[in-house]
């Protein structure tokens, strides 16, 4: 039994983590947002203070944690928690299938369905959205964001921010560099340059 978690962000995001850890064993979820007093709850999660109220009663809490689906935000904030000692956690959702060989960095949210197969990294702060799939000996950057139905097969190295799209699908062995985004539904066939935004099937850059 897990005892009193504190979530930085209360967006809809954050609801998703809050009901992620209260399955998971977590007795006492909370949040905190910046929105605080005119935002005093978050669905039936009650909002207590702001962000610097956090800071201020880090000791009250056995764990923290950001529920803020922008990577760059949700980076800084996470940050910010591990720099001001923060128990920054990671949260799994019990019917979620992780091997016991893959690794899970603080900081990083695993929802229902999800499946890390073994040899997988997955760095600090990534959310592993509703029924994703990392497939074995995956490699993810910090701060990334895998959306609900995607799949990473074997091998794929993203790096930090990258944020993939639901029911994309990226071939076997790609690369993909930091603060790339893949569109919804994509196909990624080879890798991609950093900075890139790639929709499509077979993949191409969005042009504008």
């Amino acid at each position: 039994m897990l005892g009193r978690l504190a979530i930085l962000g209360a967006s809809g995001h954050g609801k998703v983590v809050a009901d992620a850890a209260e399955a998971a064993g977590w007795q006492d979820v909370v949040f905190f947002d910046d929105a605080w007093p005119t935002v005093l709850d978050n669905g039936p999660w009650t909002v207590i203070g702001t962000t610097s109220d956090l800071l201020r009663s880090l000791s009250d809490f056995e764990g923290v944690l950001v529920g803020i689906g922008n990577n760059t935000i949700r980076w800084e904030k996470l940050d910010l928690l591990i720099e001001k000692g923060g128990r920054v956690v990671s949260v799994v959702h019990p019917n979620a299938t992780v091997s016991i060989r893959a690794s899970i960095e603080q900081g990083t949210v695993v929802f229902a369905g999800v499946v890390v197969n073994a040899g997988a990294n997955v760095g600090a702060g990534v959310i592993l959205n509703t029924n994703a799939v990392v497939e074995h000996d995956c490699i993810l950057g910090c701060a990334c964001h895998i959306s609900p139905g995607a799949i990473l097969a074997g091998g794929v190295r993203l790096g930090n921010s990258v944020w993939v799209g639901a029911n994309a699908s990226l071939r076997q062995l790609v690369c993909v560099g930091d603060n790339s985004i893949i569109g919804m539904g994509a196909v990624v066939l080879q890798d991609i340059a950093a900075g890139s935004t790639m929709i499509g099937n077979p993949a191409h850059s969005l042009s504008i």
